[in-house]
């Protein structure tokens, strides 16, 4: 039993910054936009919190003041959204405005995040004079990993559910109200209305280019989160360059096996979660283990296959995702 738990508790932590991930490249998508920048605005809302979380904790040691956990928090999630932010408004330009290939410009913007990440992670390092490749945000990351109080007193239910910070019960409440507000309000109706035809929603009154720039950046916003998770809780406010793995590209896998429905993203998630550490807790022989470690990639291939073969229209991504609109052609 205490295996089991430990597995389910791992596979969450796993499972967040996935679902912030997914979650957020759901929004993006339903306006039409494929952000296969994904991996690198993670990675640049990551590096963004550890800069300014470096700063404050620095400071803090500097003047003799103990670090306050509420202005811990806070510093490095604004620092996160503005980064991710300021990211995913150059890849909105590019493709909105100057109508680049959303594909190609993704990839860019991938490959851009990542390099920026690893140049700033580099800087603070060779900052602090370390003889170790990575920066340590421990205080930081007390604060961000600090758990609900009565979590101890409820035994093993109290771990299962009580025992995470606020990053993983937020990246929830995302996905439940990127739902509510996609399928119940009318601003997701006109966004679902954008990405699927553009130029009807256009002669409709709609501000098409409005409502992906803004779908675009809160998605983009909400991905950065994810980054920020992983160092500052998962990895208990450890920065290494390229410590972030694939995946950003496995939560834009998400968003296909979750037919493009946020509230499906937080089971797939967690299915994705406890499939990416299932090899640490299962006895198999040195030959399985990598056949294990496939097994994400394995799901996503079959959800690929699934989702191509699929006949039901609400079941499909969104008619225009991926094109650009010229309202010329209208």
């Amino acid at each position: 039993m205490t295996v089991l738990i430990t597995f389910i508790q791992r596979a969450i932590l796993q499972a967040t910054p996935l679902l912030f991930g997914a979650t957020g490249e759901i929004i993006t998508e339903k306006s039409g936009n494929l952000n296969l920048g994904i991996p690198g605005i993670m990675y640049t809302g990551a590096i963004s919190g550890v800069i300014g979380g470096f700063f404050y904790q620095n400071a803090c040691q500097a003047a003799g003041y103990a670090v306050v956990p509420i202005i811990a928090v806070l510093i490095p999630l604004l620092c996160s959204l503005v980064g991710s932010l300021l990211v995913t408004l150059i890849y909105c330009f590019l493709t909105i405005t100057l109508r680049a290939n959303q594909n190609v410009t993704g990839l860019a913007i991938t490959t851009f995040g990542t390099g920026l990440g690893n140049f700033f992670g580099g800087s603070l390092i060779k900052i602090t004079k370390s003889d170790v490749p990575y920066v340590a945000l421990t205080k930081i990351s007390l604060a961000f990993k600090k758990t609900l109080p009565f979590a101890s007193k409820t035994g093993a239910f109290g771990t299962l559910f009580f025992s995470y910070g606020f990053l993983v019960y937020l990246s929830i409440i995302l996905a439940i109200v990127a739902a509510i507000v996609l399928n119940k309000t009318r601003v997701g109706l006109h966004l679902r209305a954008v990405g699927e035809n553009p130029a009807t929603a256009d002669a409709a009154g709609i501000n098409v280019t409005k409502y992906k720039y803004f779908a675009t950046a809160i998605g983009g916003m909400i991905a950065g989160l994810g980054g920020l998770f992983f160092v500052m809780d998962y990895s208990g406010g450890i920065w290494a360059n390229n410590g972030f793995g694939d995946r950003g590209w496995l939560a834009i896998a998400i968003v296909i096996f979750a037919l493009w429905k946020p509230n499906f993203a937080i089971p797939a998630s967690f299915l994705f979660g406890g499939l990416y550490i299932l090899y640490n807790y299962i006895s198999a022989s040195m030959a399985l283990i990598p056949i294990l470690q496939m097994s994400p990639y394995v799901v996503t291939l079959i959800a690929l296959v699934l989702t191509s073969i699929r006949n039901n229209r609400e079941k499909q991504p969104p008619a225009s995702l991926g094109l650009s609109y010229f309202r010329e052609e209208r």
